[in-house]
């Protein structure tokens, strides 16, 4: 599917890795620059100069740690990614069951989604910019998704047929949700949204018939047992 895994590192970041703490400090200092500069101007129009501006250090310190504006702009979508795990990971895993850690992801990525509104423009710009980032952001993402699914399906939580198609169904539908209510606007109830997402997850949105599962009568050929 794509080249690293889930928690891997790309090759030109990883032979960068600070070995200090004042190392971790700079390389930080510079991707959450990178990440205001890219956010305000696009790639094409940041330039490495406004970047160690944003982030206090010197041209130098720059190229100890990245070797160019492309370089820094992969290891910022990597990071991104990394970071966006990282913090629905906890509220995940503190979850009682399946459908409350989707709940609870989604309620945390709007989160962050609100306080990094730059991290759409930068995810988005990278499938021109970097395509593999671009695909290596969305693919291991649904990955951990499927992971999860699975998970919860093996203690019979979700349905037992749960696989790939519904991570990448419920990828999607956080990620326009995120843009919707995390960027667009944010002034409507967070927890709200997570509910109604939680719901439509436990109980789908076909009317439930007597005696019968969920139908589309326009399409009598979906209707349960019809295959």
């Amino acid at each position: 599917m794509e080249e690293c895994g889930p928690d891997a590192t790309p090759p030109d970041v990883a032979d960068k890795t600070p070995r200090t703490e004042r190392g971790r400090r700079t390389q930080r200092a510079i991707l959450d620059a990178a990440a205001a500069e890219f956010g305000e101007h696009g790639f094409h129009e940041a330039s490495i100069s406004g970047i160690t501006r944003r982030a206090g250090v010197a041209l130098g310190s720059f190229y100890t740690w990245f070797d160019s504006k492309d370089a820094v702009f992969r290891a910022l979508v990597s990071d991104m990614s990394a970071r966006v795990r990282d913090h629905v990971a906890p509220a995940i895993r503190a979850a009682p069951d399946q459908i409350a850690a989707e709940r609870a992801g989604l309620l945390e990525f709007l989160a962050f989604a609100r306080a990094h509104k730059e991290i759409y423009r930068i995810i988005d710009e990278s499938e021109f910019v970097d395509p593999d980032s671009f695909r290596r952001h969305y693919a291991t993402t649904a990955e951990r998704i499927e992971a999860r699914l699975r998970r919860g399906a093996k203690r019979g939580e979700v349905i037992a047929e749960v696989g790939e198609v519904h991570a990448w169904a419920i990828m999607g539908m956080n990620v326009f949700l995120g843009l919707r209510y995390g960027v667009w606007s944010t002034e409507e109830d967070a927890a709200g949204i997570a509910d109604t997402i939680a719901a439509m997850l436990a109980r789908g949105i076909g009317v439930q018939e007597s005696g019968r599962g969920a139908t589309d009568k326009r399409h009598p050929g979906l209707e349960p047992g019809s295959r």
